[in-house]
């Protein structure tokens, strides 16, 4: 089986509809993908419609957190997408992001960049408007040559000239209201030093301590030494270690598939979820 537990459509910063996406999945040779939204549900239903024959999909969303003034992603996956509480904080950090975005283009701006905020809304489109968006009018403008150029200190990272908080989930506390709505937890790209600050290891062992399910391993954004450090650690502190691409279109580099996770993990996220189960598709002939 191939298993990609962490990826984008439109409804967030991805370039493919949600129907594109599990298309392309299937085309990929995906055997099981989860879309995972930043902060919404809001393409599941469109993804489930289209889903091709032969593909399963997770439903799932990208929790927006932070904790000690460092920013931190929680992919939860299988949760029940009615349950009020975590609803509620879901719509809390989308209200919040047209705000945040706009400050960060205001930055921009100040900084010499000729950004427009009726640029960053236009490459937004329907999906929740965040930091891949402005980087995209980076790119547009010729500020920077690729998405991943803007996720540096000079401009979007965690902390840079041009960054702004929002509002955000504490990560225990998204980890107690997904675990209430019957879904799993996992630390997305929790070494991913390159976007910023990242969290200290002692927090991800009370992270763990609290509940948290597992953490992303392999990853696009962790080289050789630092996936081998998170699977010892994975191990050292009884957690499941998963591996995906992160995929968001055209946005990125990475492939659907380009990272995996191993079946009897994802089999045990399975089993643990009680808030949702797997979809399988049945919306149209699985690609050639």
């Amino acid at each position: 089986m191939h298993i990609d537990l962490h990826t984008h459509s439109t409804a967030s910063d991805g370039t493919d509809t949600p129907a594109e996406l599990v298309r392309n999945a299937a085309a990929a040779g995906l055997d099981v993908v989860a879309l995972t939204d930043h902060d919404t549900v809001r393409g599941h239903a469109e993804a489930i419609a289209a889903l091709p024959e032969g593909l399963t999909l997770v439903a799932g969303a990208e929790l927006s957190c932070r904790i000690d003034g460092v920013g931190l992603h929680m992919l939860a996956y299988l949760f029940d997408p009615d349950e009020p509480e975590l609803a509620r904080e879901r719509e809390l950090v989308r209200d919040d992001r047209v705000p945040r975005a706009q400050t960060m283009v205001r930055k921009l701006q100040a900084l010499g960049v000729p950004v427009e905020w009726e640029q960053v809304a236009r490459i937004a489109g329907d999906g929740s408007v965040g930091r891949p968006h402005i980087a995209t009018a980076l790119v547009e403008l010729g500020v920077v040559e690729t998405v991943s150029d803007a996720f540096t200190p000079e401009w979007l990272a965690n902390g840079g000239r041009a960054y702004a908080e929002k509002h955000e989930l504490d990560p225990f506390d998204a980890i107690r209201l997904v675990k209430a709505a019957g879904g799993v937890t996992v630390f997305a790209h929790p070494l991913a030093v390159k976007r910023g600050e990242v969290v200290p290891e002692a927090s991800i062992a009370r992270f763990a301590a609290a509940g948290l399910d597992g953490i992303e391993v392999d990853h696009m954004d962790h080289d050789e030494p630092t996936t081998a450090r998170l699977r010892g650690l994975a191990k050292e502190l009884g957690l499941l270690a998963t591996g995906s691409s992160d995929y968001h279109g055209s946005r990125k580099t990475v492939r659907l598939g380009e990272y995996t996770t191993d079946p009897e993990i994802y089999g045990e996220i399975t089993r643990r979820a009680t808030g949702a189960f797997p979809v399988p598709g049945a919306g149209g002939p699985r690609p050639a």
